[in-house]
């Protein structure tokens, strides 16, 4: 085992086991135009979008996505794989499934996004027990009481307030994945509904984005809430 599957496996222990966990959390890397696609994964059957490819991760897929295996445009272009067509940028789209009462509020939504600020040539993900790669993103979707240790993991240090940012579309491309590699910070998401159409995400789950380079500390501070805080707190 690689140093880096090693120590993939045991943050992955201790995410799943501390915060009760009911899936695995999914290593995301965007894959660079001049790296290789890591070893061990293998193409999907069919085209999918990027929510799919997450979503089918935590239960155990180990998926290589170059952009063809990619049916989701509107996730492509986010994660910086595509340019954002026309159609999308205008609000056409989006203003077409009927959540928005004009195109150009849909068109607001897509200019206000957050798009990774380099180019990618496809997505890698899998399980992070599994990832003998340094991943993006850590992501996990479970019920709030999961997720909600994200918060007190984000002002351990510095205190203050987590905020968080999303819309009704693009929960695993934009908040969960480039949305916390533009900030640097995590971002919880409530689902969107892409995910909730073409995806297992429950009624009473949400999502979370965490950049791989915050998780070594929040897993220390993880083992430390175990025996403390998480003692005194409701947790079934």
């Amino acid at each position: 085992m690689s140093e880096v599957l090693a120590r993939n496996a045991e943050y992955a222990d201790v995410l799943k086991s501390v915060l009760k966990l009911r899936y695995e959390p999914v290593a995301i890397r965007l894959v660079r135009e001049d790296e290789e696609f890591p070893q061990g994964l293998e193409a999907p059957e069919a085209q999918m979008s990027h929510c799919q490819s997450v979503f089918k991760a935590k239960d155990g897929a180990c998926l290589k996505m170059p952009l063809e295996c990619h049916n989701c445009m509107v996730g492509a272009s986010a994660l910086g794989l595509i340019e954002t067509s026309e159609k999308i940028a205008s609000g056409e789209f989006h203003a077409g499934l009927g959540m928005h009462d004009s195109a150009q509020a849909a068109s607001k939504m897509i200019a206000d996004r957050k798009i990774v600020p380099f180019k990618a040539k496809g997505t890698a993900v899998c399980p992070l027990s599994k990832a003998d790669f340094v991943p993006d993103i850590v992501a996990i979707d479970d019920i709030p009481e999961r997720v909600y240790w994200i918060v007190p993991l984000m002002t351990a240090e510095k205190g203050g307030r987590a905020q968080f940012s999303t819309s009704p579309f693009q929960c695993a491309c934009e908040d969960v994945t480039s949305m916390p590699i533009c900030t640097g910070e995590p971002n919880v998401s409530l689902g969107c509904f892409g995910c909730r159409k073409k995806t297992d995400m429950k009624p009473d789950e949400i999502a979370c984005g965490i950049p791989y380079g915050l998780i070594p500390g929040y897993v220390e501070h993880l083992k430390k809430y175990e025996s403390g805080v998480m003692t005194k707190a409701k947790r079934d």
